[in-house]
């Protein structure tokens, strides 16, 4: 009989091994997304994150500026003229932006908000997921070019995971692509030529 009871519990552990170890296998193992899975985590991180507030032209409303949803993420539109600026009042303490939040000034000059739609020659169209990556991770066009400049919070996009910064690609690579060249930006020691009060 204590050999019965010995092989059964012996048994039951072995099992109960197995068991928890299946467990926490199928635990630690994710599925796989398919594509229409990742490109649906991408629109939800770049729309909730607030990406449009920059990247999006707007409209004037009733409400107040809205994104253009006809031109969604194409950035900083190639033919708007800024306005007038006195930036010596603006000093080393303030930033300005533009109605539509897409140029911004500041000590580190002019910044445009770049064209993210997949446009092969003005938006994200010849960037590869990797330089995509790389970008986000450490602050430079491309993964190799200059750095980004503010407002862009790549800071807090370098902390995302892979699978997140693949699904925001993934996303932008879905939508409409728009060509529009985003002007390059201004350095400090040109900002006043380019919004001399007229």
């Amino acid at each position: 009989m204590r050999k019965f009871l010995f092989g059964a519990f012996a048994a039951l552990a072995f099992f109960s091994i197995l068991l928890f170890q299946s467990s926490c296998t199928q635990q630690t193992e994710k599925k796989q997304m398919t594509q229409e899975e990742m490109i649906a985590l991408g629109k939800y991180i770049v729309t909730s994150s607030g990406c449009n507030d920059c990247h999006t032209p707007k409209i004037m409303t009733d409400m107040g500026p809205m994104p253009d949803t006809t031109r969604m993420f194409s950035g900083h539109q190639q033919n708007e003229v800024l306005p007038p600026l006195d930036v010596s009042a603006l000093g080393n303490q303030w930033a300005a932006t533009t109605m539509s939040l897409t140029a911004w000034v500041g000590p580190w000059g002019i910044s445009y908000a770049a064209n993210l739609t997949p446009d092969n020659g003005t938006g994200l169209g010849a960037v590869t997921e990797e330089m995509f990556i790389k970008s986000m991770r450490e602050g430079k066009i491309k993964g190799v070019g200059r750095p980004m400049l503010p407002p862009m919070p790549w800071q807090e996009f370098r902390n995302k995971t892979d699978e997140d910064l693949k699904a925001i690609y993934a996303y932008l690579m879905s939508i409409n692509p728009i060509q529009n060249m985003v002007p390059q930006s201004t350095p400090p020691d040109k900002v006043g030529e380019v919004l001399a009060t007229k």
